[in-house]
């Protein structure tokens, strides 16, 4: 693994932390019916960790030489509220997925510190999900 490929690895990391602040606070803003405010809490409670991994991110992208991306990516529309939370559920194993292989490129790189960040925030990604996937158990169709 080399440095530039590395970098741009993490910048697809950082468009996907950016996409995904912008895609809980644009749910907590469309939740509707009954359960609005139990979806608004779940929604907002996950911005700040998605906060500190962009920061993270950034920080780690810049120390390396490179440009922090700025453009998000795109958050999947949705027309409801399951349908929000199932888009939540993609992209939380979404970025499970992607921190558990950048981890293992940080240690190709040999870089200790970066795996081991990144794999609390597989810890992080993945508690979110399951958290969304029991909130989806048993929602009515």
């Amino acid at each position: 693994m080399d440095k530039q490929t590395l970098i741009e690895k993490l910048n697809q990391d950082l468009a996907g932390e950016f996409g995904a602040i912008i895609q809980y606070i644009t749910y907590a803003a469309k939740a509707s019916g009954p359960f609005r405010p139990q979806l608004v809490q779940f929604f907002m409670a996950e911005v700040p960790d998605e906060q500190l991994h962009a920061q993270f991110l950034a920080n780690k992208i810049s120390a390396l030489g490179g440009e922090p991306v700025t453009q998000p990516r795109p958050v999947p529309p949705a027309s409801n509220n399951r349908e929000m939370v199932e888009a939540v559920l993609k992209a939380e194993q979404q970025a499970t997925r992607d921190y558990t292989e950048r981890a293992e490129q940080a240690a190709a790189f040999g870089d200790k510190g970066l795996q081991v960040q990144l794999e609390n925030m597989v810890a992080d990604e993945s508690g979110h999900a399951q958290e969304t996937e029991r909130l989806l158990r048993d929602w009515p169709l």
